[in-house]
């Protein structure tokens, strides 16, 4: 891969020669192996180490399909799915694999006994299908990872609605966390090329999923004054919400847990902030049983930030640690966003608090081509900034994967994959200066 490296770098390859450019049929590659999806079998979810089964080999280069294109991954980064996937939790990928296999003689090419994982990219395009037409060898992109068939009409309103809507690297094959990638070709969006390759990729799933369950109409719906509780407000996908309530007017009300995470919402610009290890929040007395008591308290020290308002949106990821409370604050009429469910995927909430006030729980899960056009136009744009926290190499994936497992990062984690070292893509220096001022604004320097 040294000479596409070379090519990149060079910085004055033209189109017609990266379209020369010899791919390796060999490549690196984060995997997983079918054969050990019971490897963790009888541990508890913590103690699943992605280190154990997540694998950096040499794989082959898929066939390049229609309307699809092989990019020359610089950099990617670790999303919650690449966690579940590494732990085999809640389900094996595989099964998703095989599913996708059937669809049609092309997505076949997916079944495989190994998965590459990763749902984030910044790269070069090295070669296109037939059919496409927008992109072409040598253009610097990122990719979303929303991979849709549309031969029904169901997704046309909403590509999320596709009856094959399926998230790259997580429910298809190829993804990002290699050094070459496959993707359908309208995933590609030009690169913000204020941005380092690292800080480019970080952003592409958090960014799109928080854009569209706070923002879009298919989402909360965010207005002007709105009172946004978000938590894990300084997270990959917490600290994305935090930006566009900001952004938009609202008023995001932020927990998190710990003084560190607390003192980066501030850095933000929020000024409500609930740290849930100093205020000692328990909402659930045992395994089984959740503390009303403690919703109440919560709810108490929610309108004492407020003035006496309630929330108007919850911003829910954390799951089933959280998702009573959740419910329990949100004004009447209110709604909470779900998705992810990072604590537990199995819900208990009071429904009383739900039906008798008229509030609203819509699920929310990834976003649509235009949501992701949108979420990453604001990122060109300098008004929402990626948190990368921290970048690792490919080779060491699995550490960067039990970082997040273990909730030891704060914004986004990073890796290189062809990128050689830290802070190389940067080609608009003018609006990097204001990022930079920005992100130094974040972590209080």
């Amino acid at each position: 891969m040294k000479h596409i490296l070379d090519a990149i770098t060079a910085g004055d390859t033209s189109p017609e020669d990266f379209a020369a450019l010899e791919i390796p049929d060999h490549y690196r590659a984060a995997t997983v192996h079918k054969d050990e999806v019971d490897m963790f079998e009888g541990l508890e979810t913590r103690d699943k180490d992605p280190r154990r089964s997540l694998h950096v080999e040499d794989v082959p280069l898929p066939e390049l399909g229609p309307g699809e294109a092989l990019v020359a991954v610089m950099a990617s980064a670790i999303n919650y799915n690449t966690v579940w996937t590494s732990i085999f939790e809640p389900v094996s990928t595989f099964g998703f694999l095989e599913r996708y296999g059937r669809v049609s003689p092309l997505a076949k090419r997916h079944d495989l006994p190994y998965h590459v994982v990763g749902s984030d990219l910044a790269g070069v395009v090295l070669k296109t299908g037939l059919g496409v037409h927008n992109w072409k060898p040598g253009d610097r992109v990122v990719a979303h990872c929303l991979s849709v068939e549309l031969e029904g009409p169901d997704g046309h309103n909403d590509t999320m609605l596709d009856p094959e809507q399926r998230i790259w690297g997580f429910e298809t094959n190829f993804g990002g966390l290699a050094h070459v990638a496959l993707v359908k070709a309208n995933q590609l969006m030009p690169k913000p090329e204020h941005l380092t390759w690292e800080e480019a990729a970080s952003p592409g799933l958090v960014n799109s999923t928080a854009y569209r369950q706070l923002v879009s109409a298919n989402g909360g719906n965010m207005k002007q004054g709105d009172n946004v509780l978000v938590w894990g407000a300084s997270g990959g996908l917490g600290g994305f919400a935090t930006q566009y309530a900001l952004n938009g007017g609202a008023t995001p009300i932020c927990v998190v847990s710990n003084e560190e995470k607390a003192q980066i919402a501030r850095n933000m610009g929020a000024e409500l902030i609930i740290n849930r290890s100093e205020e000692g929040y328990r909402f659930w007395k045992d395994e089984h049983t959740q503390d009303p008591k403690e919703w109440k308290r919560f709810g108490a020290r929610i309108r004492e930030l407020t003035g006496g308002e309630d929330i108007d949106i919850v911003f829910e990821h954390p799951g089933r640690e959280t998702f009573g409370a959740s419910v329990y604050v949100t004004r009447k009429g209110g709604t909470i966003t779900t998705c992810a469910s990072t604590t537990g995927y199995m819900h208990e909430y009071d429904n009383r608090y739900l039906w008798m006030n008229l509030k609203r729980i819509i699920s929310s899960h990834f976003a649509n081509y235009r949501e992701s056009w949108e979420a990453n136009r604001l990122i060109a744009k300098g008004q929402i900034h990626p948190t990368l926290s921290k970048s690792y190499t490919l080779e060491d994936v699995g550490q960067a994967a039990l970082d997040v497992h273990h909730n030891l990062h704060q914004g986004k984690v990073g890796v290189l994959c062809l990128a050689p070292e830290e802070g190389l893509g940067v080609r608009d220096e003018e609006k990097r200066a204001q990022h930079l001022d920005e992100i130094n604004r974040f972590r209080g320097v």
